[in-house]
């Protein structure tokens, strides 16, 4: 037998996973997959590490209600059909630590219990992390769980770049800008050295660009600035959250409009963004195939702001190094990265367009005074290694 760690790493409508399995302290992928569309068409696709697709099915109503359910489900069908590997634990990503937890944690029942009171800070993904963490201390409490916080890694960045223009209380009672997406940033902190040594440990801005999209700017490998504030609105518009907003507009639609709390807040994180914009979708494939006013539109602000936040980090930085481009829309849209870099020309970047459309790992031009690289993110790696050093 073979020892394993398990990563989950649950959203609202999905529980995605890994297999690592153990050689010596090595760990190699053997496993990866996610449960989709939970609970109204939950369906299971494995994939090996060779991206074989092992199985790929839908999930009957009651395998898939919710994300116990799946859980249950998930672990039923590795103990059958990985039955060579044995489970030495279980890493979960959690996006918010708040102000107690500053580094990857072994979970039991109180730790679960501090963590729930950081979901009103990140509500669409909180709840859903610690689901499968609950579930397990249920049903399997003798294997070690670790959890591993977005927030983390940017407990680096100085005071500053923490701070709200509140009243200091505020600030010392923990509403502060915490910043997501750390462990994303983790893993590129990785690979940086790996692709442009030369450039690693400069001032260096990170995209990390999806459904969920942030910035981040780093020197010598540290956090120092990143679009993300208090909860995971702030910053950039994202599939279907707003990004950058006016405090007043909020106090507008309580005040003028009568709309109650809740509904602004589901506006603002299930209506807005890309979705919102467009009225098209909230997939940016969707919105480059589509000719739409408003898809047009949607595509335009959201190149705008990531333009305007690369100016403001890069004077965070106090110059610019390398700019990086990952996760899903950073890895895979050479349209919209080709049109970021056009505008970003004044901070000394220039890009081949033959690189950039090749899925080349350094796209910038010769003449570029500024590094381009395109780096696949891996933050199920990284929720593996802390898990690993937790329990050995």
């Amino acid at each position: 037998m073979t020892d394993a760690v398990l990563v989950l790493n649950a959203g609202s409508s999905s529980l995605k996973f890994q297999v690592f399995d153990l050689k010596g302290r090595a760990l190699a992928m053997q496993l990866r997959g996610q449960i989709e569309g939970i609970p109204r068409s939950p369906r299971f696709v494995v994939k090996a590490s060779s991206g074989e697709v092992l199985v790929s099915r839908e999930l009957s109503e009651a395998e898939g209600r919710d994300h116990a359910a799946c859980l249950v489900f998930l672990a039923s069908w590795l103990r059958r059909e990985s039955s060579g590997l044995r489970l030495a634990a279980v890493g979960h990503r959690v996006s918010h630590g708040g102000p107690d937890y500053t580094k990857p944690v072994r979970v039991d029942a109180g730790v679960v219990e501090r963590l729930e009171r950081y979901t009103p800070l990140a509500p669409l993904h909180q709840p859903f992390n610690l689901a499968p963490i609950r579930r397990l201390l249920e049903v399997a409490p003798e294997i070690p769980q670790v959890a591993c916080f977005d927030t983390s890694f940017h407990t680096t960045q100085p005071v500053e770049a923490k701070l709200f223009g509140l009243p200091k209380r505020f600030y010392d009672e923990g509403v502060l800008r915490y910043g997501f997406h750390g462990l994303s940033y983790e893993f590129i902190t990785r690979r940086l050295p790996e692709v442009v040594p030369e450039f690693a440990r400069g001032r260096v801005v990170v995209a990390h660009l999806g459904s969920g999209a942030s910035m981040c700017a780093l020197s010598d490998l540290k956090s120092v600035a990143t679009t993300f504030g208090f909860t995971a609105l702030e910053g950039l518009p994202m599939g279907t959250r707003c990004g950058a907003l006016d405090p007043g507009v909020i106090i507008y639609l309580a005040r003028e409009r009568g709309m109650s709390l809740g509904d602004i807040e589901t506006m603002l994180y299930k209506q807005s963004g890309l979705l919102g914009l467009s009225n098209v979708s909230n997939d940016v494939r969707t919105l480059l195939a589509s000719d739409e006013p408003g898809a047009l539109l949607a595509l335009d602000y959201f190149v705008y702001r990531v333009s305007r936040e690369l100016g403001s980090l890069a004077a965070a930085l106090g110059g610019l190094d390398a700019v990086v481009f990952t996760a899903g829309i950073g890895e895979n849209s050479p349209e919209l990265r080709a049109r970021i870099l056009r505008r970003a020309g004044w901070l000394g970047v220039s890009f081949d367009e033959r690189a950039n459309a090749g899925g080349a790992s350094v796209i910038s031009s010769r003449e570029s005074r500024v590094v381009v690289c395109v780096i696949p993110t891996n933050e199920e790696l990284m929720i593996a290694e802390h898990t690993l050093g937790l329990i050995h």
